[in-house]
């Protein structure tokens, strides 16, 4: 590391370094076992005197930030062992799938850390204020990054990750484009993900005639979504449909994909007109709806879901923070049968 010393500044120079190593060994800067420079590399390279050095070693050893080891030098302390780690965690929104995956999170990590959870509502600038006031407190930080998919905010969602240490970012549920390092992430892919859960209920041996979609215009990922849908119909060689609310028109041999949550009035008012035109879900026209509670195995008799697997999505993230290491995963994504379809 660089250490910068301000000759002129109110602090002395001692303490400037001791502030100094402390900060890098937060910031991950300095990593565990890491060697510093000797007390007389040190003392040459910023031209002060050695006994400077000294006392500013000897108030990090005292405060167990290094550590001596005799006949070579010093060296950066193991500040996680023995202590249960801090996380943030910066979700978008609560909701009852952030639900489930969160109390899977927190089940797994038991009571080896120490957790905070807030919500950034997909707003940037409510995540830079959690990372101003934050940025130097917890040891992980598992960040949802689902904001605008604008180009101007992208990048501004880059910037702002950009500034939580690689070591300690796990992101969850969505993988940021463009971002580099050895981080964390346990995510779903929206494109990727709707393609395969639609061919596995064609592996099951469901059939499907037509597919009529209904999604709200405002849905973050609905673009991404539908080009998944796009390719799987166009490769299957189906008719497909893409609405913003139940039709008036109800077909025998419809297939229903309701992107919007399973329990909201989309969902209903598609039951009531299958309902009015005298047909039978499950046997005349199939729902199929996007992401899975366990709500979904009573609902009209058992709910047909495509949906990434949020439980394992949780117990993947507390696991990075249990061993203490980083990968990026990409979470199962499942059709799960039921009566609808």
């Amino acid at each position: 590391m660089k250490f910068h010393i301000e000759s002129s500044g109110k602090d002395p120079i001692y303490k400037q370094l001791v502030a100094q190593v402390e900060r890098s060994v937060r910031e991950g800067t300095l990593l565990s076992e890491q060697m510093l420079p000797s007390m007389n590399e040190l003392a040459a390279k910023l031209n002060i005197s050695r006994e400077t050095v000294k006392k500013a070693y000897g108030i990090l050893v005292d405060k167990g930030i290094i550590f001596p080891k005799h006949g070579k030098g010093f060296f950066v302390s193991d500040l996680s062992a023995g202590k249960n780690p801090h996380v943030l965690v910066i979700i978008d929104k609560f909701s009852v799938y952030k639900q489930i995956l969160f109390n899977s999170f927190a089940e797994r990590l038991g009571q080896h850390a120490e957790l905070t959870i807030v919500n950034h509502n997909q707003s940037l600038e409510l995540l830079a204020y959690y990372l101003d006031n934050n940025l130097d407190l917890f040891d992980y930080y598992v960040v949802a990054p689902h904001f605008p998919l604008d180009e101007k905010s992208q990048n501004q969602a880059l910037r702002q990750l950009g500034r939580i240490p690689n070591r300690k970012l796990i992101m969850l549920d969505r993988l940021q484009p463009g971002y580099q390092g050895h981080f964390g992430a346990v995510y779903q892919d929206f494109e990727n993900d709707i393609y395969s859960g639609l061919q596995q209920g064609l592996a099951a041996g469901r059939r499907i005639r037509n597919l009529r979609v209904i999604t709200l215009p405002t849905s973050l990922y609905g673009g991404l979504i539908r080009q998944g849908i796009e390719r799987f119909t166009k490769e299957e060689n189906l008719p497909v449909e893409f609405l913003t609310s139940a039709p008036d028109m109800i077909r025998p041999g419809d297939t229903f994909l309701v992107l919007n949550s399973q329990l909201d009035a989309g969902l209903v008012a598609l039951t009531r007109k299958i309902q009015a035109a005298n047909l039978q879900i499950g046997r005349d026209v199939s729902i199929i709806s996007y992401n899975e509670s366990d709500m979904n195995e009573l609902v009209l008799g058992g709910l047909t879901t495509v949906s990434t697997d949020f439980r394992e999505m949780g117990r993947l993230a507390a696991e990075m923070i249990l061993n203490r290491r980083t990968e990026i995963i990409h979470c199962p994504f499942h059709m799960n049968l039921r009566s609808t379809f």
